[in-house]
């Protein structure tokens, strides 16, 4: 008996000793050298984020409007260039336009909307425009040229700083639109640091408009999306900014 509980106390000693170890081991792995440590530093990686392929769902699509959406890595600072060249990022948003709004372009709404706004989105206020859509649950609410849902609206407005008094004008709408520009890689695509491809794939996976290398939206069939254009058509207006 006495034996016993000699190797018994030995025991819990022991594995007080070890207990420690093992949770300071496992919270290692968690949130440092694991998977979930490495995926932390994907998200705050721009140069080595913008060659992998976003899960991230389209401005247009997705299930219970835009829970498919997942921002992408790459974030355009506050105030950076997207390009020394306007007119590079003014003919790249042309082509999500004619992909996502080709008739009403900036005074867009989803057509599936089945209350509109009581006013064109260019003459709202953006805190109007989120009123709209806390008084209109249920509905489809992308809006504007390019056709932003509300969690990537909400979004973008922050990290542009723009206010909830600021007017939703098509100069608003480009400032917004140009973070999701940044999302995709425009300034590595012109650096020349990712293809083409990876490039016109990016933007794809924001907008469902756009087709990926398949020739389909990446959310073809889901909430009716379908890509607007054609294949050769983005890849002949994407090749005409191609670096060099």
């Amino acid at each position: 008996m006495f034996q016993f509980m000699v190797i018994l106390r030995l025991t819990l000693c022991c594995a007080m000793l070890i207990w420690p170890v093992i949770c300071r081991a496992e919270t290692g792995s968690l949130v440092g050298d694991g998977a979930f440590g490495q995926a932390q530093g994907l998200l705050a990686r721009s140069t080595d984020a913008v060659e992998t392929t976003s899960t991230g769902a389209s401005l247009f699509a997705g299930n219970a409007e835009g829970s498919l959406f997942a921002p992408f890595p790459v974030m355009l600072r506050q105030g950076a260039p997207l390009d020394a060249n306007p007119d590079v990022v003014a003919h790249v948003r042309a082509v999500i336009g004619r992909a996502e709004s080709p008739f009403a372009g900036y005074d867009a709404v989803q057509h599936g909307a089945t209350v509109k706004p009581d006013k064109p989105p260019t003459q709202m206020t953006i805190g109007e425009i989120f009123a709209w859509i806390a008084a209109t649950p249920g509905q489809p609410h992308a809006i504007g040229r390019y056709q932003f849902i509300p969690d990537t609206l909400a979004r973008v407005v922050e990290q542009t700083g723009a206010r909830h008094s600021d007017r939703f004008s098509p100069a608003m709408q480009d400032r917004l639109a140009d973070v999701l520009l940044a999302d995709a890689g425009l300034p590595a695509f012109r650096a020349g640091q990712i293809s083409q491809q990876r490039f016109m794939n990016n933007l794809a996976a924001i907008w469902a408009g756009l087709p990926t290398s398949s020739g389909q939206s990446k959310y073809h069939g889901i909430a009716g999306n379908h890509a607007t254009v054609s294949l050769a058509y983005f890849r002949s207006e994407i090749a005409k900014i191609a670096p060099g």
